[in-house]
């Protein structure tokens, strides 16, 4: 029993020696300076020519677009133009398988170049229901019938010329006024 308390003592001796020493003191000074930029960098804006399509592949229409972008302001337009050719053509057809083939031919013939072939061809078209060489002599006498005679052709449906081919370019036809 006598070692435990010498034990006991002990151990309260070296723990009040270790108590009496002197605490240990940190120093410390931290300075941080830091100079940050920030640069924003965004995308630049963006005009985007509309995607005008046809999806039924039997329309005689062609979709034409544009777009204009500048730093500040962006412009985008669209619109579609009948191909009075591939209209020519469907209806001549039409007219064909309904067995009216005088008429189909007719309908082709208000184009001057078909007019100029079949005239090369010796086969003139066909004028008032006349064919073959009557219609040539009422062709003769009418020459101010023939396709590509007149100054001015028919108006189509509001706002559309009817021509046989494109005459100027689409961005004027774009932005032309209505007449």
């Amino acid at each position: 029993m006598l070692k435990k308390i010498l034990f006991a003592l002990a151990l309260l001796v070296s723990v009040q020696v270790f108590a009496q020493a002197e605490p240990i003191v940190t120093d410390s000074t931290s300075r941080n300076t830091s100079v940050s930029e920030t640069t924003v960098k965004s995308p630049p804006p963006s005009a985007i020519a509309p995607a005008i399509t046809s999806i039924n592949s039997d329309l005689c229409t062609v979709g034409v677009s544009a777009a204009v972008q500048t730093q500040i302001l962006g412009f985008s337009s669209g619109m579609t133009t009948r191909d009075m050719n591939c209209e020519r053509l469907k209806i001549s057809k039409t007219l064909y398988d309904m067995g009216m083939k005088v008429a189909a031919v007719a309908s082709l013939c208000q184009d001057e170049r078909v007019w100029l072939a079949m005239q090369s061809a010796g086969t003139p078209c066909p004028i008032d229901g006349k064919i073959g060489e009557s219609a040539r002599e009422l062709w003769d006498a009418n020459p101010d019938r023939k396709p590509g005679t007149l100054k001015t052709e028919k108006a189509g449906p509001k706002d559309e010329k009817v021509n046989s081919t494109s005459s100027g370019s689409w961005f004027s036809k774009l932005f032309s006024s209505a007449e």
